[in-house]
């Protein structure tokens, strides 16, 4: 009898998971039937959404390096498995030739496509949530007057269980209804500009906030850094965070607009998005994303303390002057066009070693910034140096360049090392 029961069980579930996967099929069917849409917009709101797709940064998870623009296929790392971006040009049957203004609003502010599949969170909806309806019309005119190009969607290499896409609506009933809270304290027109443009359409929260086990953002500590999600941490970008690394409103301001300020050169990720989105704005919008991120009252900018050259003389210093010294200068002022200023320089002040630690493992690629500033390549010396003298060069660098004296460990040098073929 018992066994009876249970094979009963087992049928019903079959039964239940056939009809669960019919009914999507159907509902997928039906919403990718019809015709193309036709859009009509004025060249002011065509303009207008060309603007705003640069300040939301589309093109970076949109386009793919020598692909064709919004067709999608760009590998975004997530902790669980790589996802592509998708093809957003008006291709009826690769894109989003089918959507309405209606559809495409609900889909980059709610995270569910036209046809009812749930996106990712890696779609940063969590944070266009926010986004003003005449904004998203703007995007959706622009896009939808760029060239249709038929480029399927690549599959996305995400495990079991995350690949069930159903559960993320339980993920979005616990995490995506959190509303921001703001990093900095302000209230005047320019603060509460920026605080739009850099929370919900540069959504920098997604990647300079911490996140909980589920991936979910931390809003308790907004935009205080996050070294898990790439090869390269999202520093620490709240007022103080950046006032103790020396920022002020005109370096940031330098920074965001060509990607070099004196003491710090866009890499990785933030290269990309100054490529691509910061660098495109405005002076006024980019005056408003600084002025948020320091807030109205902002930090005074903290001097670099008196180098300590206590160590001087030790094979640290003997490895700088071999190995950096070449490009960096002989003591860390850098070379205009080659290589940056190590005295005062933000990686070297930031409290987390991470990304100096990684950049001496792997080095970094040439740098092309806007306009015709350019910095060259660094290589890497994971081959030459052993996890002991990487931690050595890291702390000696840190003390005389960066005023910092907390002790660089050998197993975080290792676990960088050891991870380093994961990203």
């Amino acid at each position: 009898m018992r066994k009876r029961r249970v094979k009963r069980l087992i049928l019903w579930l079959a039964l239940i998971a056939l009809a669960w996967f019919a009914l999507d099929a159907l509902v997928g069917w039906w919403y990718r039937r019809g015709p193309a849409v036709q859009v009509t917009a004025t060249p002011a709101q065509i303009e207008r959404g060309r603007y705003l797709v640069a300040a939301a940064d589309c093109a970076a998870c949109h386009t793919a390096d020598g692909g064709a623009p919004f067709a999608g296929g760009v590998p975004l790392a997530s902790p669980f498995g790589v996802i592509h971006g998708t093809n957003i040009t008006p291709d009826a049957e690769t894109g989003i030739g089918r959507y309405s203004a209606d559809d495409f609003f609900h889909t980059i502010a709610r995270g569910e496509a036209r046809d009812g599949h749930q996106l990712y969170p890696a779609m940063p909806y969590v944070s266009y949530k926010t986004i003003r309806r005449e904004d998203s019309d703007a995007i959706y005119a622009y896009l939808m007057t760029r060239p249709a190009v038929k480029q399927a969607n690549l599959a996305n290499g995400v495990g079991f269980p995350f690949n069930i896409r159903t559960g993320i609506h339980a993920w979005n009933l616990l995490f995506a209804g959190a509303q921001a809270r703001p990093a900095s304290q302000g209230r005047s027109p320019e603060w509460k500009r920026g605080e739009y443009l850099a929370e919900t359409l540069g959504h920098c929260g997604e990647c300079h906030s911490p996140r909980g086990w589920l991936g979910q953002v931390d809003r308790s500590r907004p935009l205080a850094g996050n070294d898990t999600l790439g090869r390269v941490a999202a520093p620490d970008i709240t007022p103080q965070g950046l006032a103790q690394r020396g920022w002020d409103r005109d370096a940031l301001q330098a920074y965001l607009a060509r990607g070099l300020a004196a003491h710090a050169v866009a890499s990785d990720e933030m290269l990309k998005v100054v490529n691509l989105s910061t660098s495109r704005l405005e002076p006024g919008d980019i005056g408003a994303i600084a002025t948020y991120l320091l807030g109205d009252q902002p930090p005074a900018a903290v001097p670099l303390p008196a180098a300590n050259l206590s160590g001087d003389g030790t094979p640290a210093q003997a490895r700088y002057f071999a190995l950096c010294a070449g490009c960096h200068g002989r003591d860390g002022q850098g070379v205009p066009h080659v290589a940056p200023a190590l005295r005062g320089n933000s990686s070297l002040r930031d409290p987390n070693p991470h990304n100096l630690i990684v950049a001496i493992l792997d080095g970094l690629p040439e740098h092309d910034l806007p306009g015709l500033e350019r910095m060259q390549e660094m290589p890497g010396f994971a081959d030459q140096l052993s996890d002991a003298q990487v931690a050595e060069l890291s702390q000696w660098l840190r003390v005389r360049y960066g005023g910092q004296s907390a002790q660089v460990s050998v197993a975080q040098v290792k676990g960088l090392r050891e991870s380093g073929g994961e990203h």
